[in-house]
């Protein structure tokens, strides 16, 4: 296994480290509230960054979001990415990927996706109804990829929905209910089945373990500069055992979900199984990212009660994240099955 990005990768991340540690400060963060900053997505996507994720695979997917949790920044850059360009590229037809790319790379379309599939949509003659549950990014969509109750995967046009109730999450990540009443839909691929589902949950499970990666090395580096000039007692509190044993677990938490998620996504773009690699990447996440952003908070004292201070941006970014597209248990049991199956074949 090769982790180091090709010249390509680490370019797209420098550029997406200076646009977005530029323009996704605390003041633009809180003027944004609960929505997308909608002139630092346009950047983005002027830069060409959504566009280079055809280019650069999961794996430089995965570095972009990095840099976005470092800052919580409030675009749909995860969504767009693994249920819009990387779904569509991977098992759209020609037809498909000539029409909808071009939209989704330059920001003119922002995709998001109903996952994971829940079993209660069902598909009749091109049209879809059921129940959905909240989908991020939502109020932000021109597309939803959504998965029938077979676990094929349908493309619904933001527009066509009947109505969209708009849900907060603990995040700010403008999610929404679509409501599927004989929705009109058009199949992505031909014919495509199970598998693809598959696929794309994989790779938005690695993208969004990565994101965490990158909600937990900001909140553990505020932390730190915290720690490192607030004294207590005449002393910084960096200076005091507890803390430094506290942050080091934290550290350690932050680079195994770091290193989880690159081998899953390193992985996919390799052609390579990587279900369980894809597992341990989502529960690390999971598991791991709930500590850090607790210990991010702790650390800071009674300036993380504070609602309004940056680190608890990164503390309500951890805990979504903890949860969605699985939560720790439900991952393991997954993983657990997944590993029984293997060792019966």
């Amino acid at each position: 296994m090769d982790f180091t990005p090709t010249e390509e990768q680490e370019a797209a991340r420098e550029l997406a480290a200076r646009i977005l540690g530029d323009l996704s400060t605390h003041e633009r963060l809180a003027a944004a509230g609960t929505g997308t900053d909608a002139e630092l997505w346009k950047a983005l996507c002027a830069a060409g960054l959504p566009g280079a994720v055809e280019e650069i695979g999961l794996l430089g997917l995965v570095l972009l979001l990095e840099e976005q949790g470092r800052v919580t920044a409030q675009v749909p850059l995860a969504a767009t990415g693994v249920y819009g360009i990387l779904a569509v590229a991977r098992h759209g037809t020609e037809e498909q990927r000539a029409r909808l790319l071009p939209g989704l790379r330059d920001g003119t379309a922002v995709a998001t996706g109903a996952f994971p599939a829940t079993g209660a949509v069902t598909a009749r003659g091109g049209r879809l109804t059921g129940t959905v549950g909240w989908v991020p990014w939502l109020r932000d969509a021109t597309h939803v990829l959504v998965p029938d109750a077979d676990r094929a995967l349908w493309l619904v046009r933001a527009g066509d929905l009947a109505a969209v109730a708009p849900v907060e999450l603990t995040a700010p990540w403008s999610a929404g209910r679509p409501v599927l009443d004989g929705t009109p839909a058009e199949r992505l691929g031909d014919g495509t089945g199970p598998e693809a589902y598959e696929d794309v949950l994989a790779a938005a499970r690695t993208a969004f373990a990565g994101l965490q990666a990158g909600v937990c090395a900001g909140s553990l580096a505020r932390a730190v500069a915290y720690t490192s000039v607030r004294e207590q007692f005449g002393r910084p509190l960096a200076t005091r055992q507890a803390v430094q044993l506290r942050a080091a677990d934290a550290h350690m938490d932050t680079e195994a979900i770091r290193v989880t998620a690159y081998e899953a996504a390193w992985r996919s773009d390799a052609g390579l199984d990587g279900a369980a690699a894809t597992l341990t990447a989502a529960w690390w996440a999971s598991e791991a990212g709930k500590r850090v952003v607790h210990s991010g908070q702790h650390l800071h004292g009674g300036m993380g009660a504070d609602l309004d201070h940056p680190v608890h941006r990164h503390f309500l970014w951890g805990r979504q994240l903890d949860a969605y597209l699985g939560h720790g248990t439900e991952l393991l049991a997954e993983l657990g099955d997944l590993l029984a199956r293997k060792g019966s074949i």
